[in-house]
């Protein structure tokens, strides 16, 4: 076809793409879960459609889907050492080539470890965070 593309674009566009159906699955999955009642009483009340989307459907899918959008960028960060297979050296594929020169694969490996743990650990933190601030009180 004659496109001709740098393996970091097509490591975005290929991300993005697959991103963007989890996230839709995650999204309509939460959608389906809320009680319609609460959405034919707000167009009872008068609420516009835009109003019914903004104030009561987006904050209760956002809200129940916190976790398994959580999930999928922890996926996505472990994910991202496939992009070598397009011949796009991220962290993962540098670490490799470090202790191919050296030959010390336990320290770079271990290395390597210790860096996603710390990353998946910010995310995990980062996401209980929003998950407190968003928690529905159950009475």
């Amino acid at each position: 076809m004659g496109v001709r593309l740098n393996p970091f674009t097509v490591a975005v566009i290929g991300f993005t793409l697959n991103v963007a159906a989890y996230n839709a699955a995650y999204l309509t999955t939460a959608f389906n879960g809320l009680d319609k009642t609460q959405l034919e009483a707000a167009r009872a009340q008068g609420f516009e459609p835009s109003q019914v989307f903004r104030l009561i459907t987006l904050p209760q899918v956002l809200r129940t889907s916190v976790p398994a959008l959580t999930n999928q960028v922890i996926g996505n960060l472990k994910d991202s050492s496939i992009t070598f297979l397009i011949q796009y050296t991220e962290f993962f594929a540098r670490m490799q080539e470090l202790a191919s020169t050296n030959f010390q694969f336990f320290k770079a490996y271990l290395l390597t470890a210790l860096v996603y743990l710390l990353l998946v650990s910010i995310i995990v933190l980062v996401a209980r965070m929003i998950e407190r601030r968003v928690l529905i009180p159950i009475n």
